[in-house]
């Protein structure tokens, strides 16, 4: 990405930093996806309990090779072999684990996170559970508002999990949702009434502020480079 195309895109990040910060939500900005790991190791506590939600994100920025070859217990909701029964039960342990690491589907210019979820279990431990919330987001999913975080989830980031995952939605043969990806002012998520039974976007929450009593539980890293979907 050329100079001035590069500020632009730091200019909304800083615009999104700002009202994140009014709704008691810190977050860092880092240039490069190789200098996260190094500010989550300043984010958690050695023998910390981990765990983490399903992300493309995390996987670019080496976030399991640093936990695995690091001093902490991650819970491995992932690890091969388990079946359904026992990842679901590493889930449950999540939520009172000491860290919880995500990405967000999308963080609007006006300070809000959006997630989307197929199970629940991801935006459940983002909004209770863990002690501590890391989430790591690429610019590319810095957008202007909660509509337009919407229309991003149902057009980019399910679009492309479904053909990541391999689920047969409509959105993975189509690249859009199922009414062509537009939601209008009556049916802002797109899909009507059972149109999408192998939906991935079943749940989603927006996270407009943190009280200040607990204004330290989530925190954000977001990277000036393109990342996750």
């Amino acid at each position: 990405m050329n100079e001035i195309a590069n500020r632009c895109e730091r200019l909304h990040i800083e615009r999104a930093m700002k009202n994140l910060k009014k709704n008691n939500i810190e977050s860092y900005v880092v240039e490069t996806k190789d200098a996260v790991m190094p500010l989550v190791k300043t984010l958690i506590t050695e023998g910390d309990v981990v765990g983490f939600g399903g992300s493309v994100t995390l996987k670019e920025v080496g976030f399991f090779d640093f936990i695995k070859n690091g001093n902490y217990e991650l819970l491995d909701r992932d690890k091969k072999g388990l079946t359904r029964e026992e990842s679901q039960d590493i889930n449950r342990q999540i939520f009172f684990s000491d860290a919880y690491f995500a990405s967000a589907n999308a963080i609007t210019e006006h300070g809000e996170i959006y997630e989307v979820d197929g199970n629940g279990n991801r935006v459940a431990a983002i909004t209770f559970g863990p002690k501590k919330v890391i989430l790591i987001v690429g610019r590319n999913k810095i957008v202007k508002n909660l509509r337009d975080a919407v229309e991003r989830v149902k057009n980019i980031a399910c679009p492309a999990n479904t053909m990541r995952l391999k689920i047969g939605t409509i959105c993975n043969s189509t690249g859009y949702c199922v009414n062509g990806g537009k939601c209008d002012e009556r049916h802002l998520m797109c899909a009507a009434p059972g149109s999408c039974p192998n939906s991935i976007c079943s749940f989603s929450n927006v996270i407009a502020a943190q009280t200040s009593s607990n204004q330290d539980r989530i925190k954000i890293i977001i990277v000036n480079e393109d990342l996750g979907y």
